[in-house]
């Protein structure tokens, strides 16, 4: 199979962790978005609407959303699990990365959208939202800070596909100054450490 995507955005990042814990192999094309190859009339026939990643299978078949093919990795390649073993497990897990994904990984890519010099003239940008959104993501570290204080990991005390989520948006957040300060949100800074050390985490 093959992955489209760039290494420096945190969702087809997103997709590398996951297969890499699966330990599945796969071949890569890198598409620039930097150099607006996302945007090709080529790539717009994989996705109309020239986000990334894009999961090609070997019939032609095409994925198009990350979490979609995180799925469908996980029930061809259901072990190690990574979404949930039980009915309860999973709504557990699906909870947790949901709030991964709003409360973390979205909010830090308003920002960078918003305020950073990349994304001028090529979106139409709203700094004051930016530095909103810059506000909500560090109320939510103080949360998790909090919550990461009763177990090592986000959705209990195994790896999920919750921490990788959230692994990929903290980091993300870097090239905005959004970044863990140890001395203010120790528990977040142990998980980060954890999951930052798994082999996984360079994918």
């Amino acid at each position: 199979m093959l992955l489209y995507h760039d290494p420096r955005a945190p969702n087809p990042r997103r997709v590398r962790i996951f297969l890499a814990e699966k330990g599945v192999a796969y071949d890569t094309i890198e598409v620039s978005i930097a150099a607006a190859a996302h945007q090709t009339e080529e790539f717009r026939r994989k996705n109309p609407i020239a986000l990334l990643p894009v999961l090609e299978l070997a019939d032609g078949r095409v994925l198009r959303e990350s979490m979609a093919i995180c799925r469908w990795v996980e029930e061809s390649h259901p072990t190690p699990n990574l979404i949930g073993v039980d009915a309860w497990e999973r709504a557990q897990i699906e909870q947790w990365n949901r709030h991964a994904e709003l409360e973390l990984l979205w909010p830090i890519a308003q920002v960078f959208r918003n305020t950073n010099a990349f994304w001028q003239d090529r979106i139409k940008q709203s700094p004051e939202f930016g530095e909103i959104m810059r506000d909500h993501v560090g109320r939510r570290f103080d949360w998790l800070d909090r919550e990461l204080g009763t177990r090592e990991y986000f959705a209990g005390d195994r790896f999920t596909v919750a921490d990788i989520t959230a692994l990929c948006g903290i980091d993300f957040g870097k090239v905005s100054n959004l970044r863990i300060n140890a001395a203010t949100h120790p528990n977040l800074a142990a998980w980060h450490q954890r999951v930052s050390s798994r082999p996984s985490a360079k994918a």
